[in-house]
């Protein structure tokens, strides 16, 4: 088997690995540094290409993939409290936009407008 085969692996090590690899273009890695990136990942996590025969099976280590997840919090939490804030209310109405009802944000904001033109017709 060369170097680099993947016909070791699994249907679904080579869903995740592809999937990781469009994450790595998205943020605009180039495509072989992403591939290299993804079956890094998918190496770790599974402990390589599978092997055939009753009990040769191991559990599948999630500590690389929620590595990134705890790298963004890190850095979010480095920010100031108003721009995480913004950042967060933006998310929500992005949220309420999409699933097709108001946000609470949006919600306050037009509680209060109408509350003014109540004010402004006594």
């Amino acid at each position: 088997m060369p170097r680099g085969d993947k016909s070791a692996y699994t249907d679904k090590q080579k869903r995740k690995a592809e999937h990781i690899e469009e994450g790595y273009e998205s943020r605009g890695v180039p495509e072989k540094e992403a591939e290299r990136r993804a079956w890094a990942t998918v190496n770790r996590s599974s402990g390589g290409g599978k092997k055939s025969g009753s009990g040769r099976g191991k559990k599948e280590n999630k500590a690389p993939a929620r590595k990134g997840g705890r790298k963004g919090g890190q850095a979010s939490a480095a920010r100031p409290k108003a721009a995480r804030s913004r950042s967060a209310k933006k998310a929500a109405a992005t949220r309420a936009k999409k699933s097709g009802r108001k946000s609470t944000a949006r919600k306050s904001a037009s509680r209060k407008s109408t509350s003014r033109k109540k004010a402004a017709r006594r």
